[in-house]
């Protein structure tokens, strides 16, 4: 593994000195923050990049202004199944295949809704859109690929909850919902990764660190202090926010840099593996519950029944 990366570390510093030329790599959510930055970054370093957004337009004026108007773009709004099956069979009628998938879009923290199929909103978005997507595309990776999914420390306010994954008996609390979604991030990269780990598929997840971006758009004054409260803060600025340059390097250091054999399976942050962190009071490394390979299967099945599909990637 090359070099030595951590928090302050920029997308383009981690891929100083390599050569994407070939690569190609699928990254949804490309028209705002990270998605931009990090589709980018790869464009900037020779790979080919096909970006997915809810509003084609929004992404065209983000990547143009960020000076990189060279990725195709895929209409794909992850609150629709309908949606995500369209946008899939696209990709697929194209018949390009892929060196990285980066599942990189979400919501976060928002008001309790319900996405076009019913569920909860924040896990229909964040887990279960990018779970047939990603899934449908996997005939389009080869040996020696990767997905990576980007989760959150948010993961570490709660676990999943399979029987009431859309928070029909439970009382709705914005950060409790997306801490769930974040928590079936990981745990869908820790199955995707035991099934395809024999094709030579490698899956991951990771936390990009804490970036002030359009993800925040709900937080309210209300959230914001609970979140202070959670993490023992007494302001913003103790949280350290990383600029959106830093907060794309993990993702791009996951997909290229690090060996597929140390992030397979696994949760990285700061461009780094993180380590099993069961303290409810830090914001370092990751709870057990979300890399737990049985509790990711349970989740895996309960998805397939709530999206009312079954996929044999095997």
């Amino acid at each position: 593994m090359r070099g030595t990366f951590g928090a302050e570390s920029t997308a383009d510093e981690v891929l100083e000195g390599i050569n994407l030329t070939g690569k190609c790599v699928l990254v949804t959510g490309v028209s705002a923050g990270l998605g931009v930055e990090t589709a980018r970054s790869l464009v900037a370093h020779g790979a080919t990049v096909v970006g997915t957004a809810r509003d084609l337009n929004k992404a065209r004026h983000a990547l143009s202004e960020a000076g990189n108007s060279a990725v195709e773009l895929v209409e794909l709004d992850l609150a629709s199944l309908k949606s995500v099956r369209n946008a899939a069979d696209a990709v697929l009628r194209h018949g390009k295949t892929f060196d990285v998938i980066i599942a990189n879009a979400g919501v976060m923290a928002c008001p309790q809704g319900k996405t076009e199929d019913g569920f909860e909103t924040q896990f229909g978005t964040n887990h279960l859109g990018h779970f047939v997507f990603v899934n449908k595309l996997v005939p389009l990776l080869k040996s020696g690929s990767r997905i990576v999914t980007l989760s959150s420390a948010g993961h570490r306010i709660s676990d999943v909850n399979i029987d009431d994954p859309n928070f029909e008996r439970t009382e709705y609390q914005p950060f409790t919902a997306y801490g769930r979604s974040k928590t079936a991030n990981i745990l869908y990269a820790v199955a995707l990764d035991d099934k395809l780990k024999k094709r030579g598929i490698r899956a991951t997840s990771l936390h990009p660190g804490g970036i002030q971006t359009e993800l925040g758009r709900h937080l309210t004054p209300e959230l914001i202090q609970q979140m202070l409260t959670r993490w023992n803060l007494k302001s913003f600025e103790e949280a350290r926010f990383k600029t959106v340059p830093q907060g794309s390097a993990t993702s791009v250091w996951s997909s290229f840099v690090a060996a597929a054999e140390a992030v397979g399976g696994r949760y990285s942050e700061d461009c780094h593996v993180c380590e099993i962190n069961n303290d409810p009071t830090s914001r370092a490394g990751v709870m057990s519950y979300a890399i737990n390979l049985p509790r990711a299967n349970d989740l895996w099945r309960k998805s397939e029944e709530m999206v009312r599909e079954r996929f044999s990637l095997a």
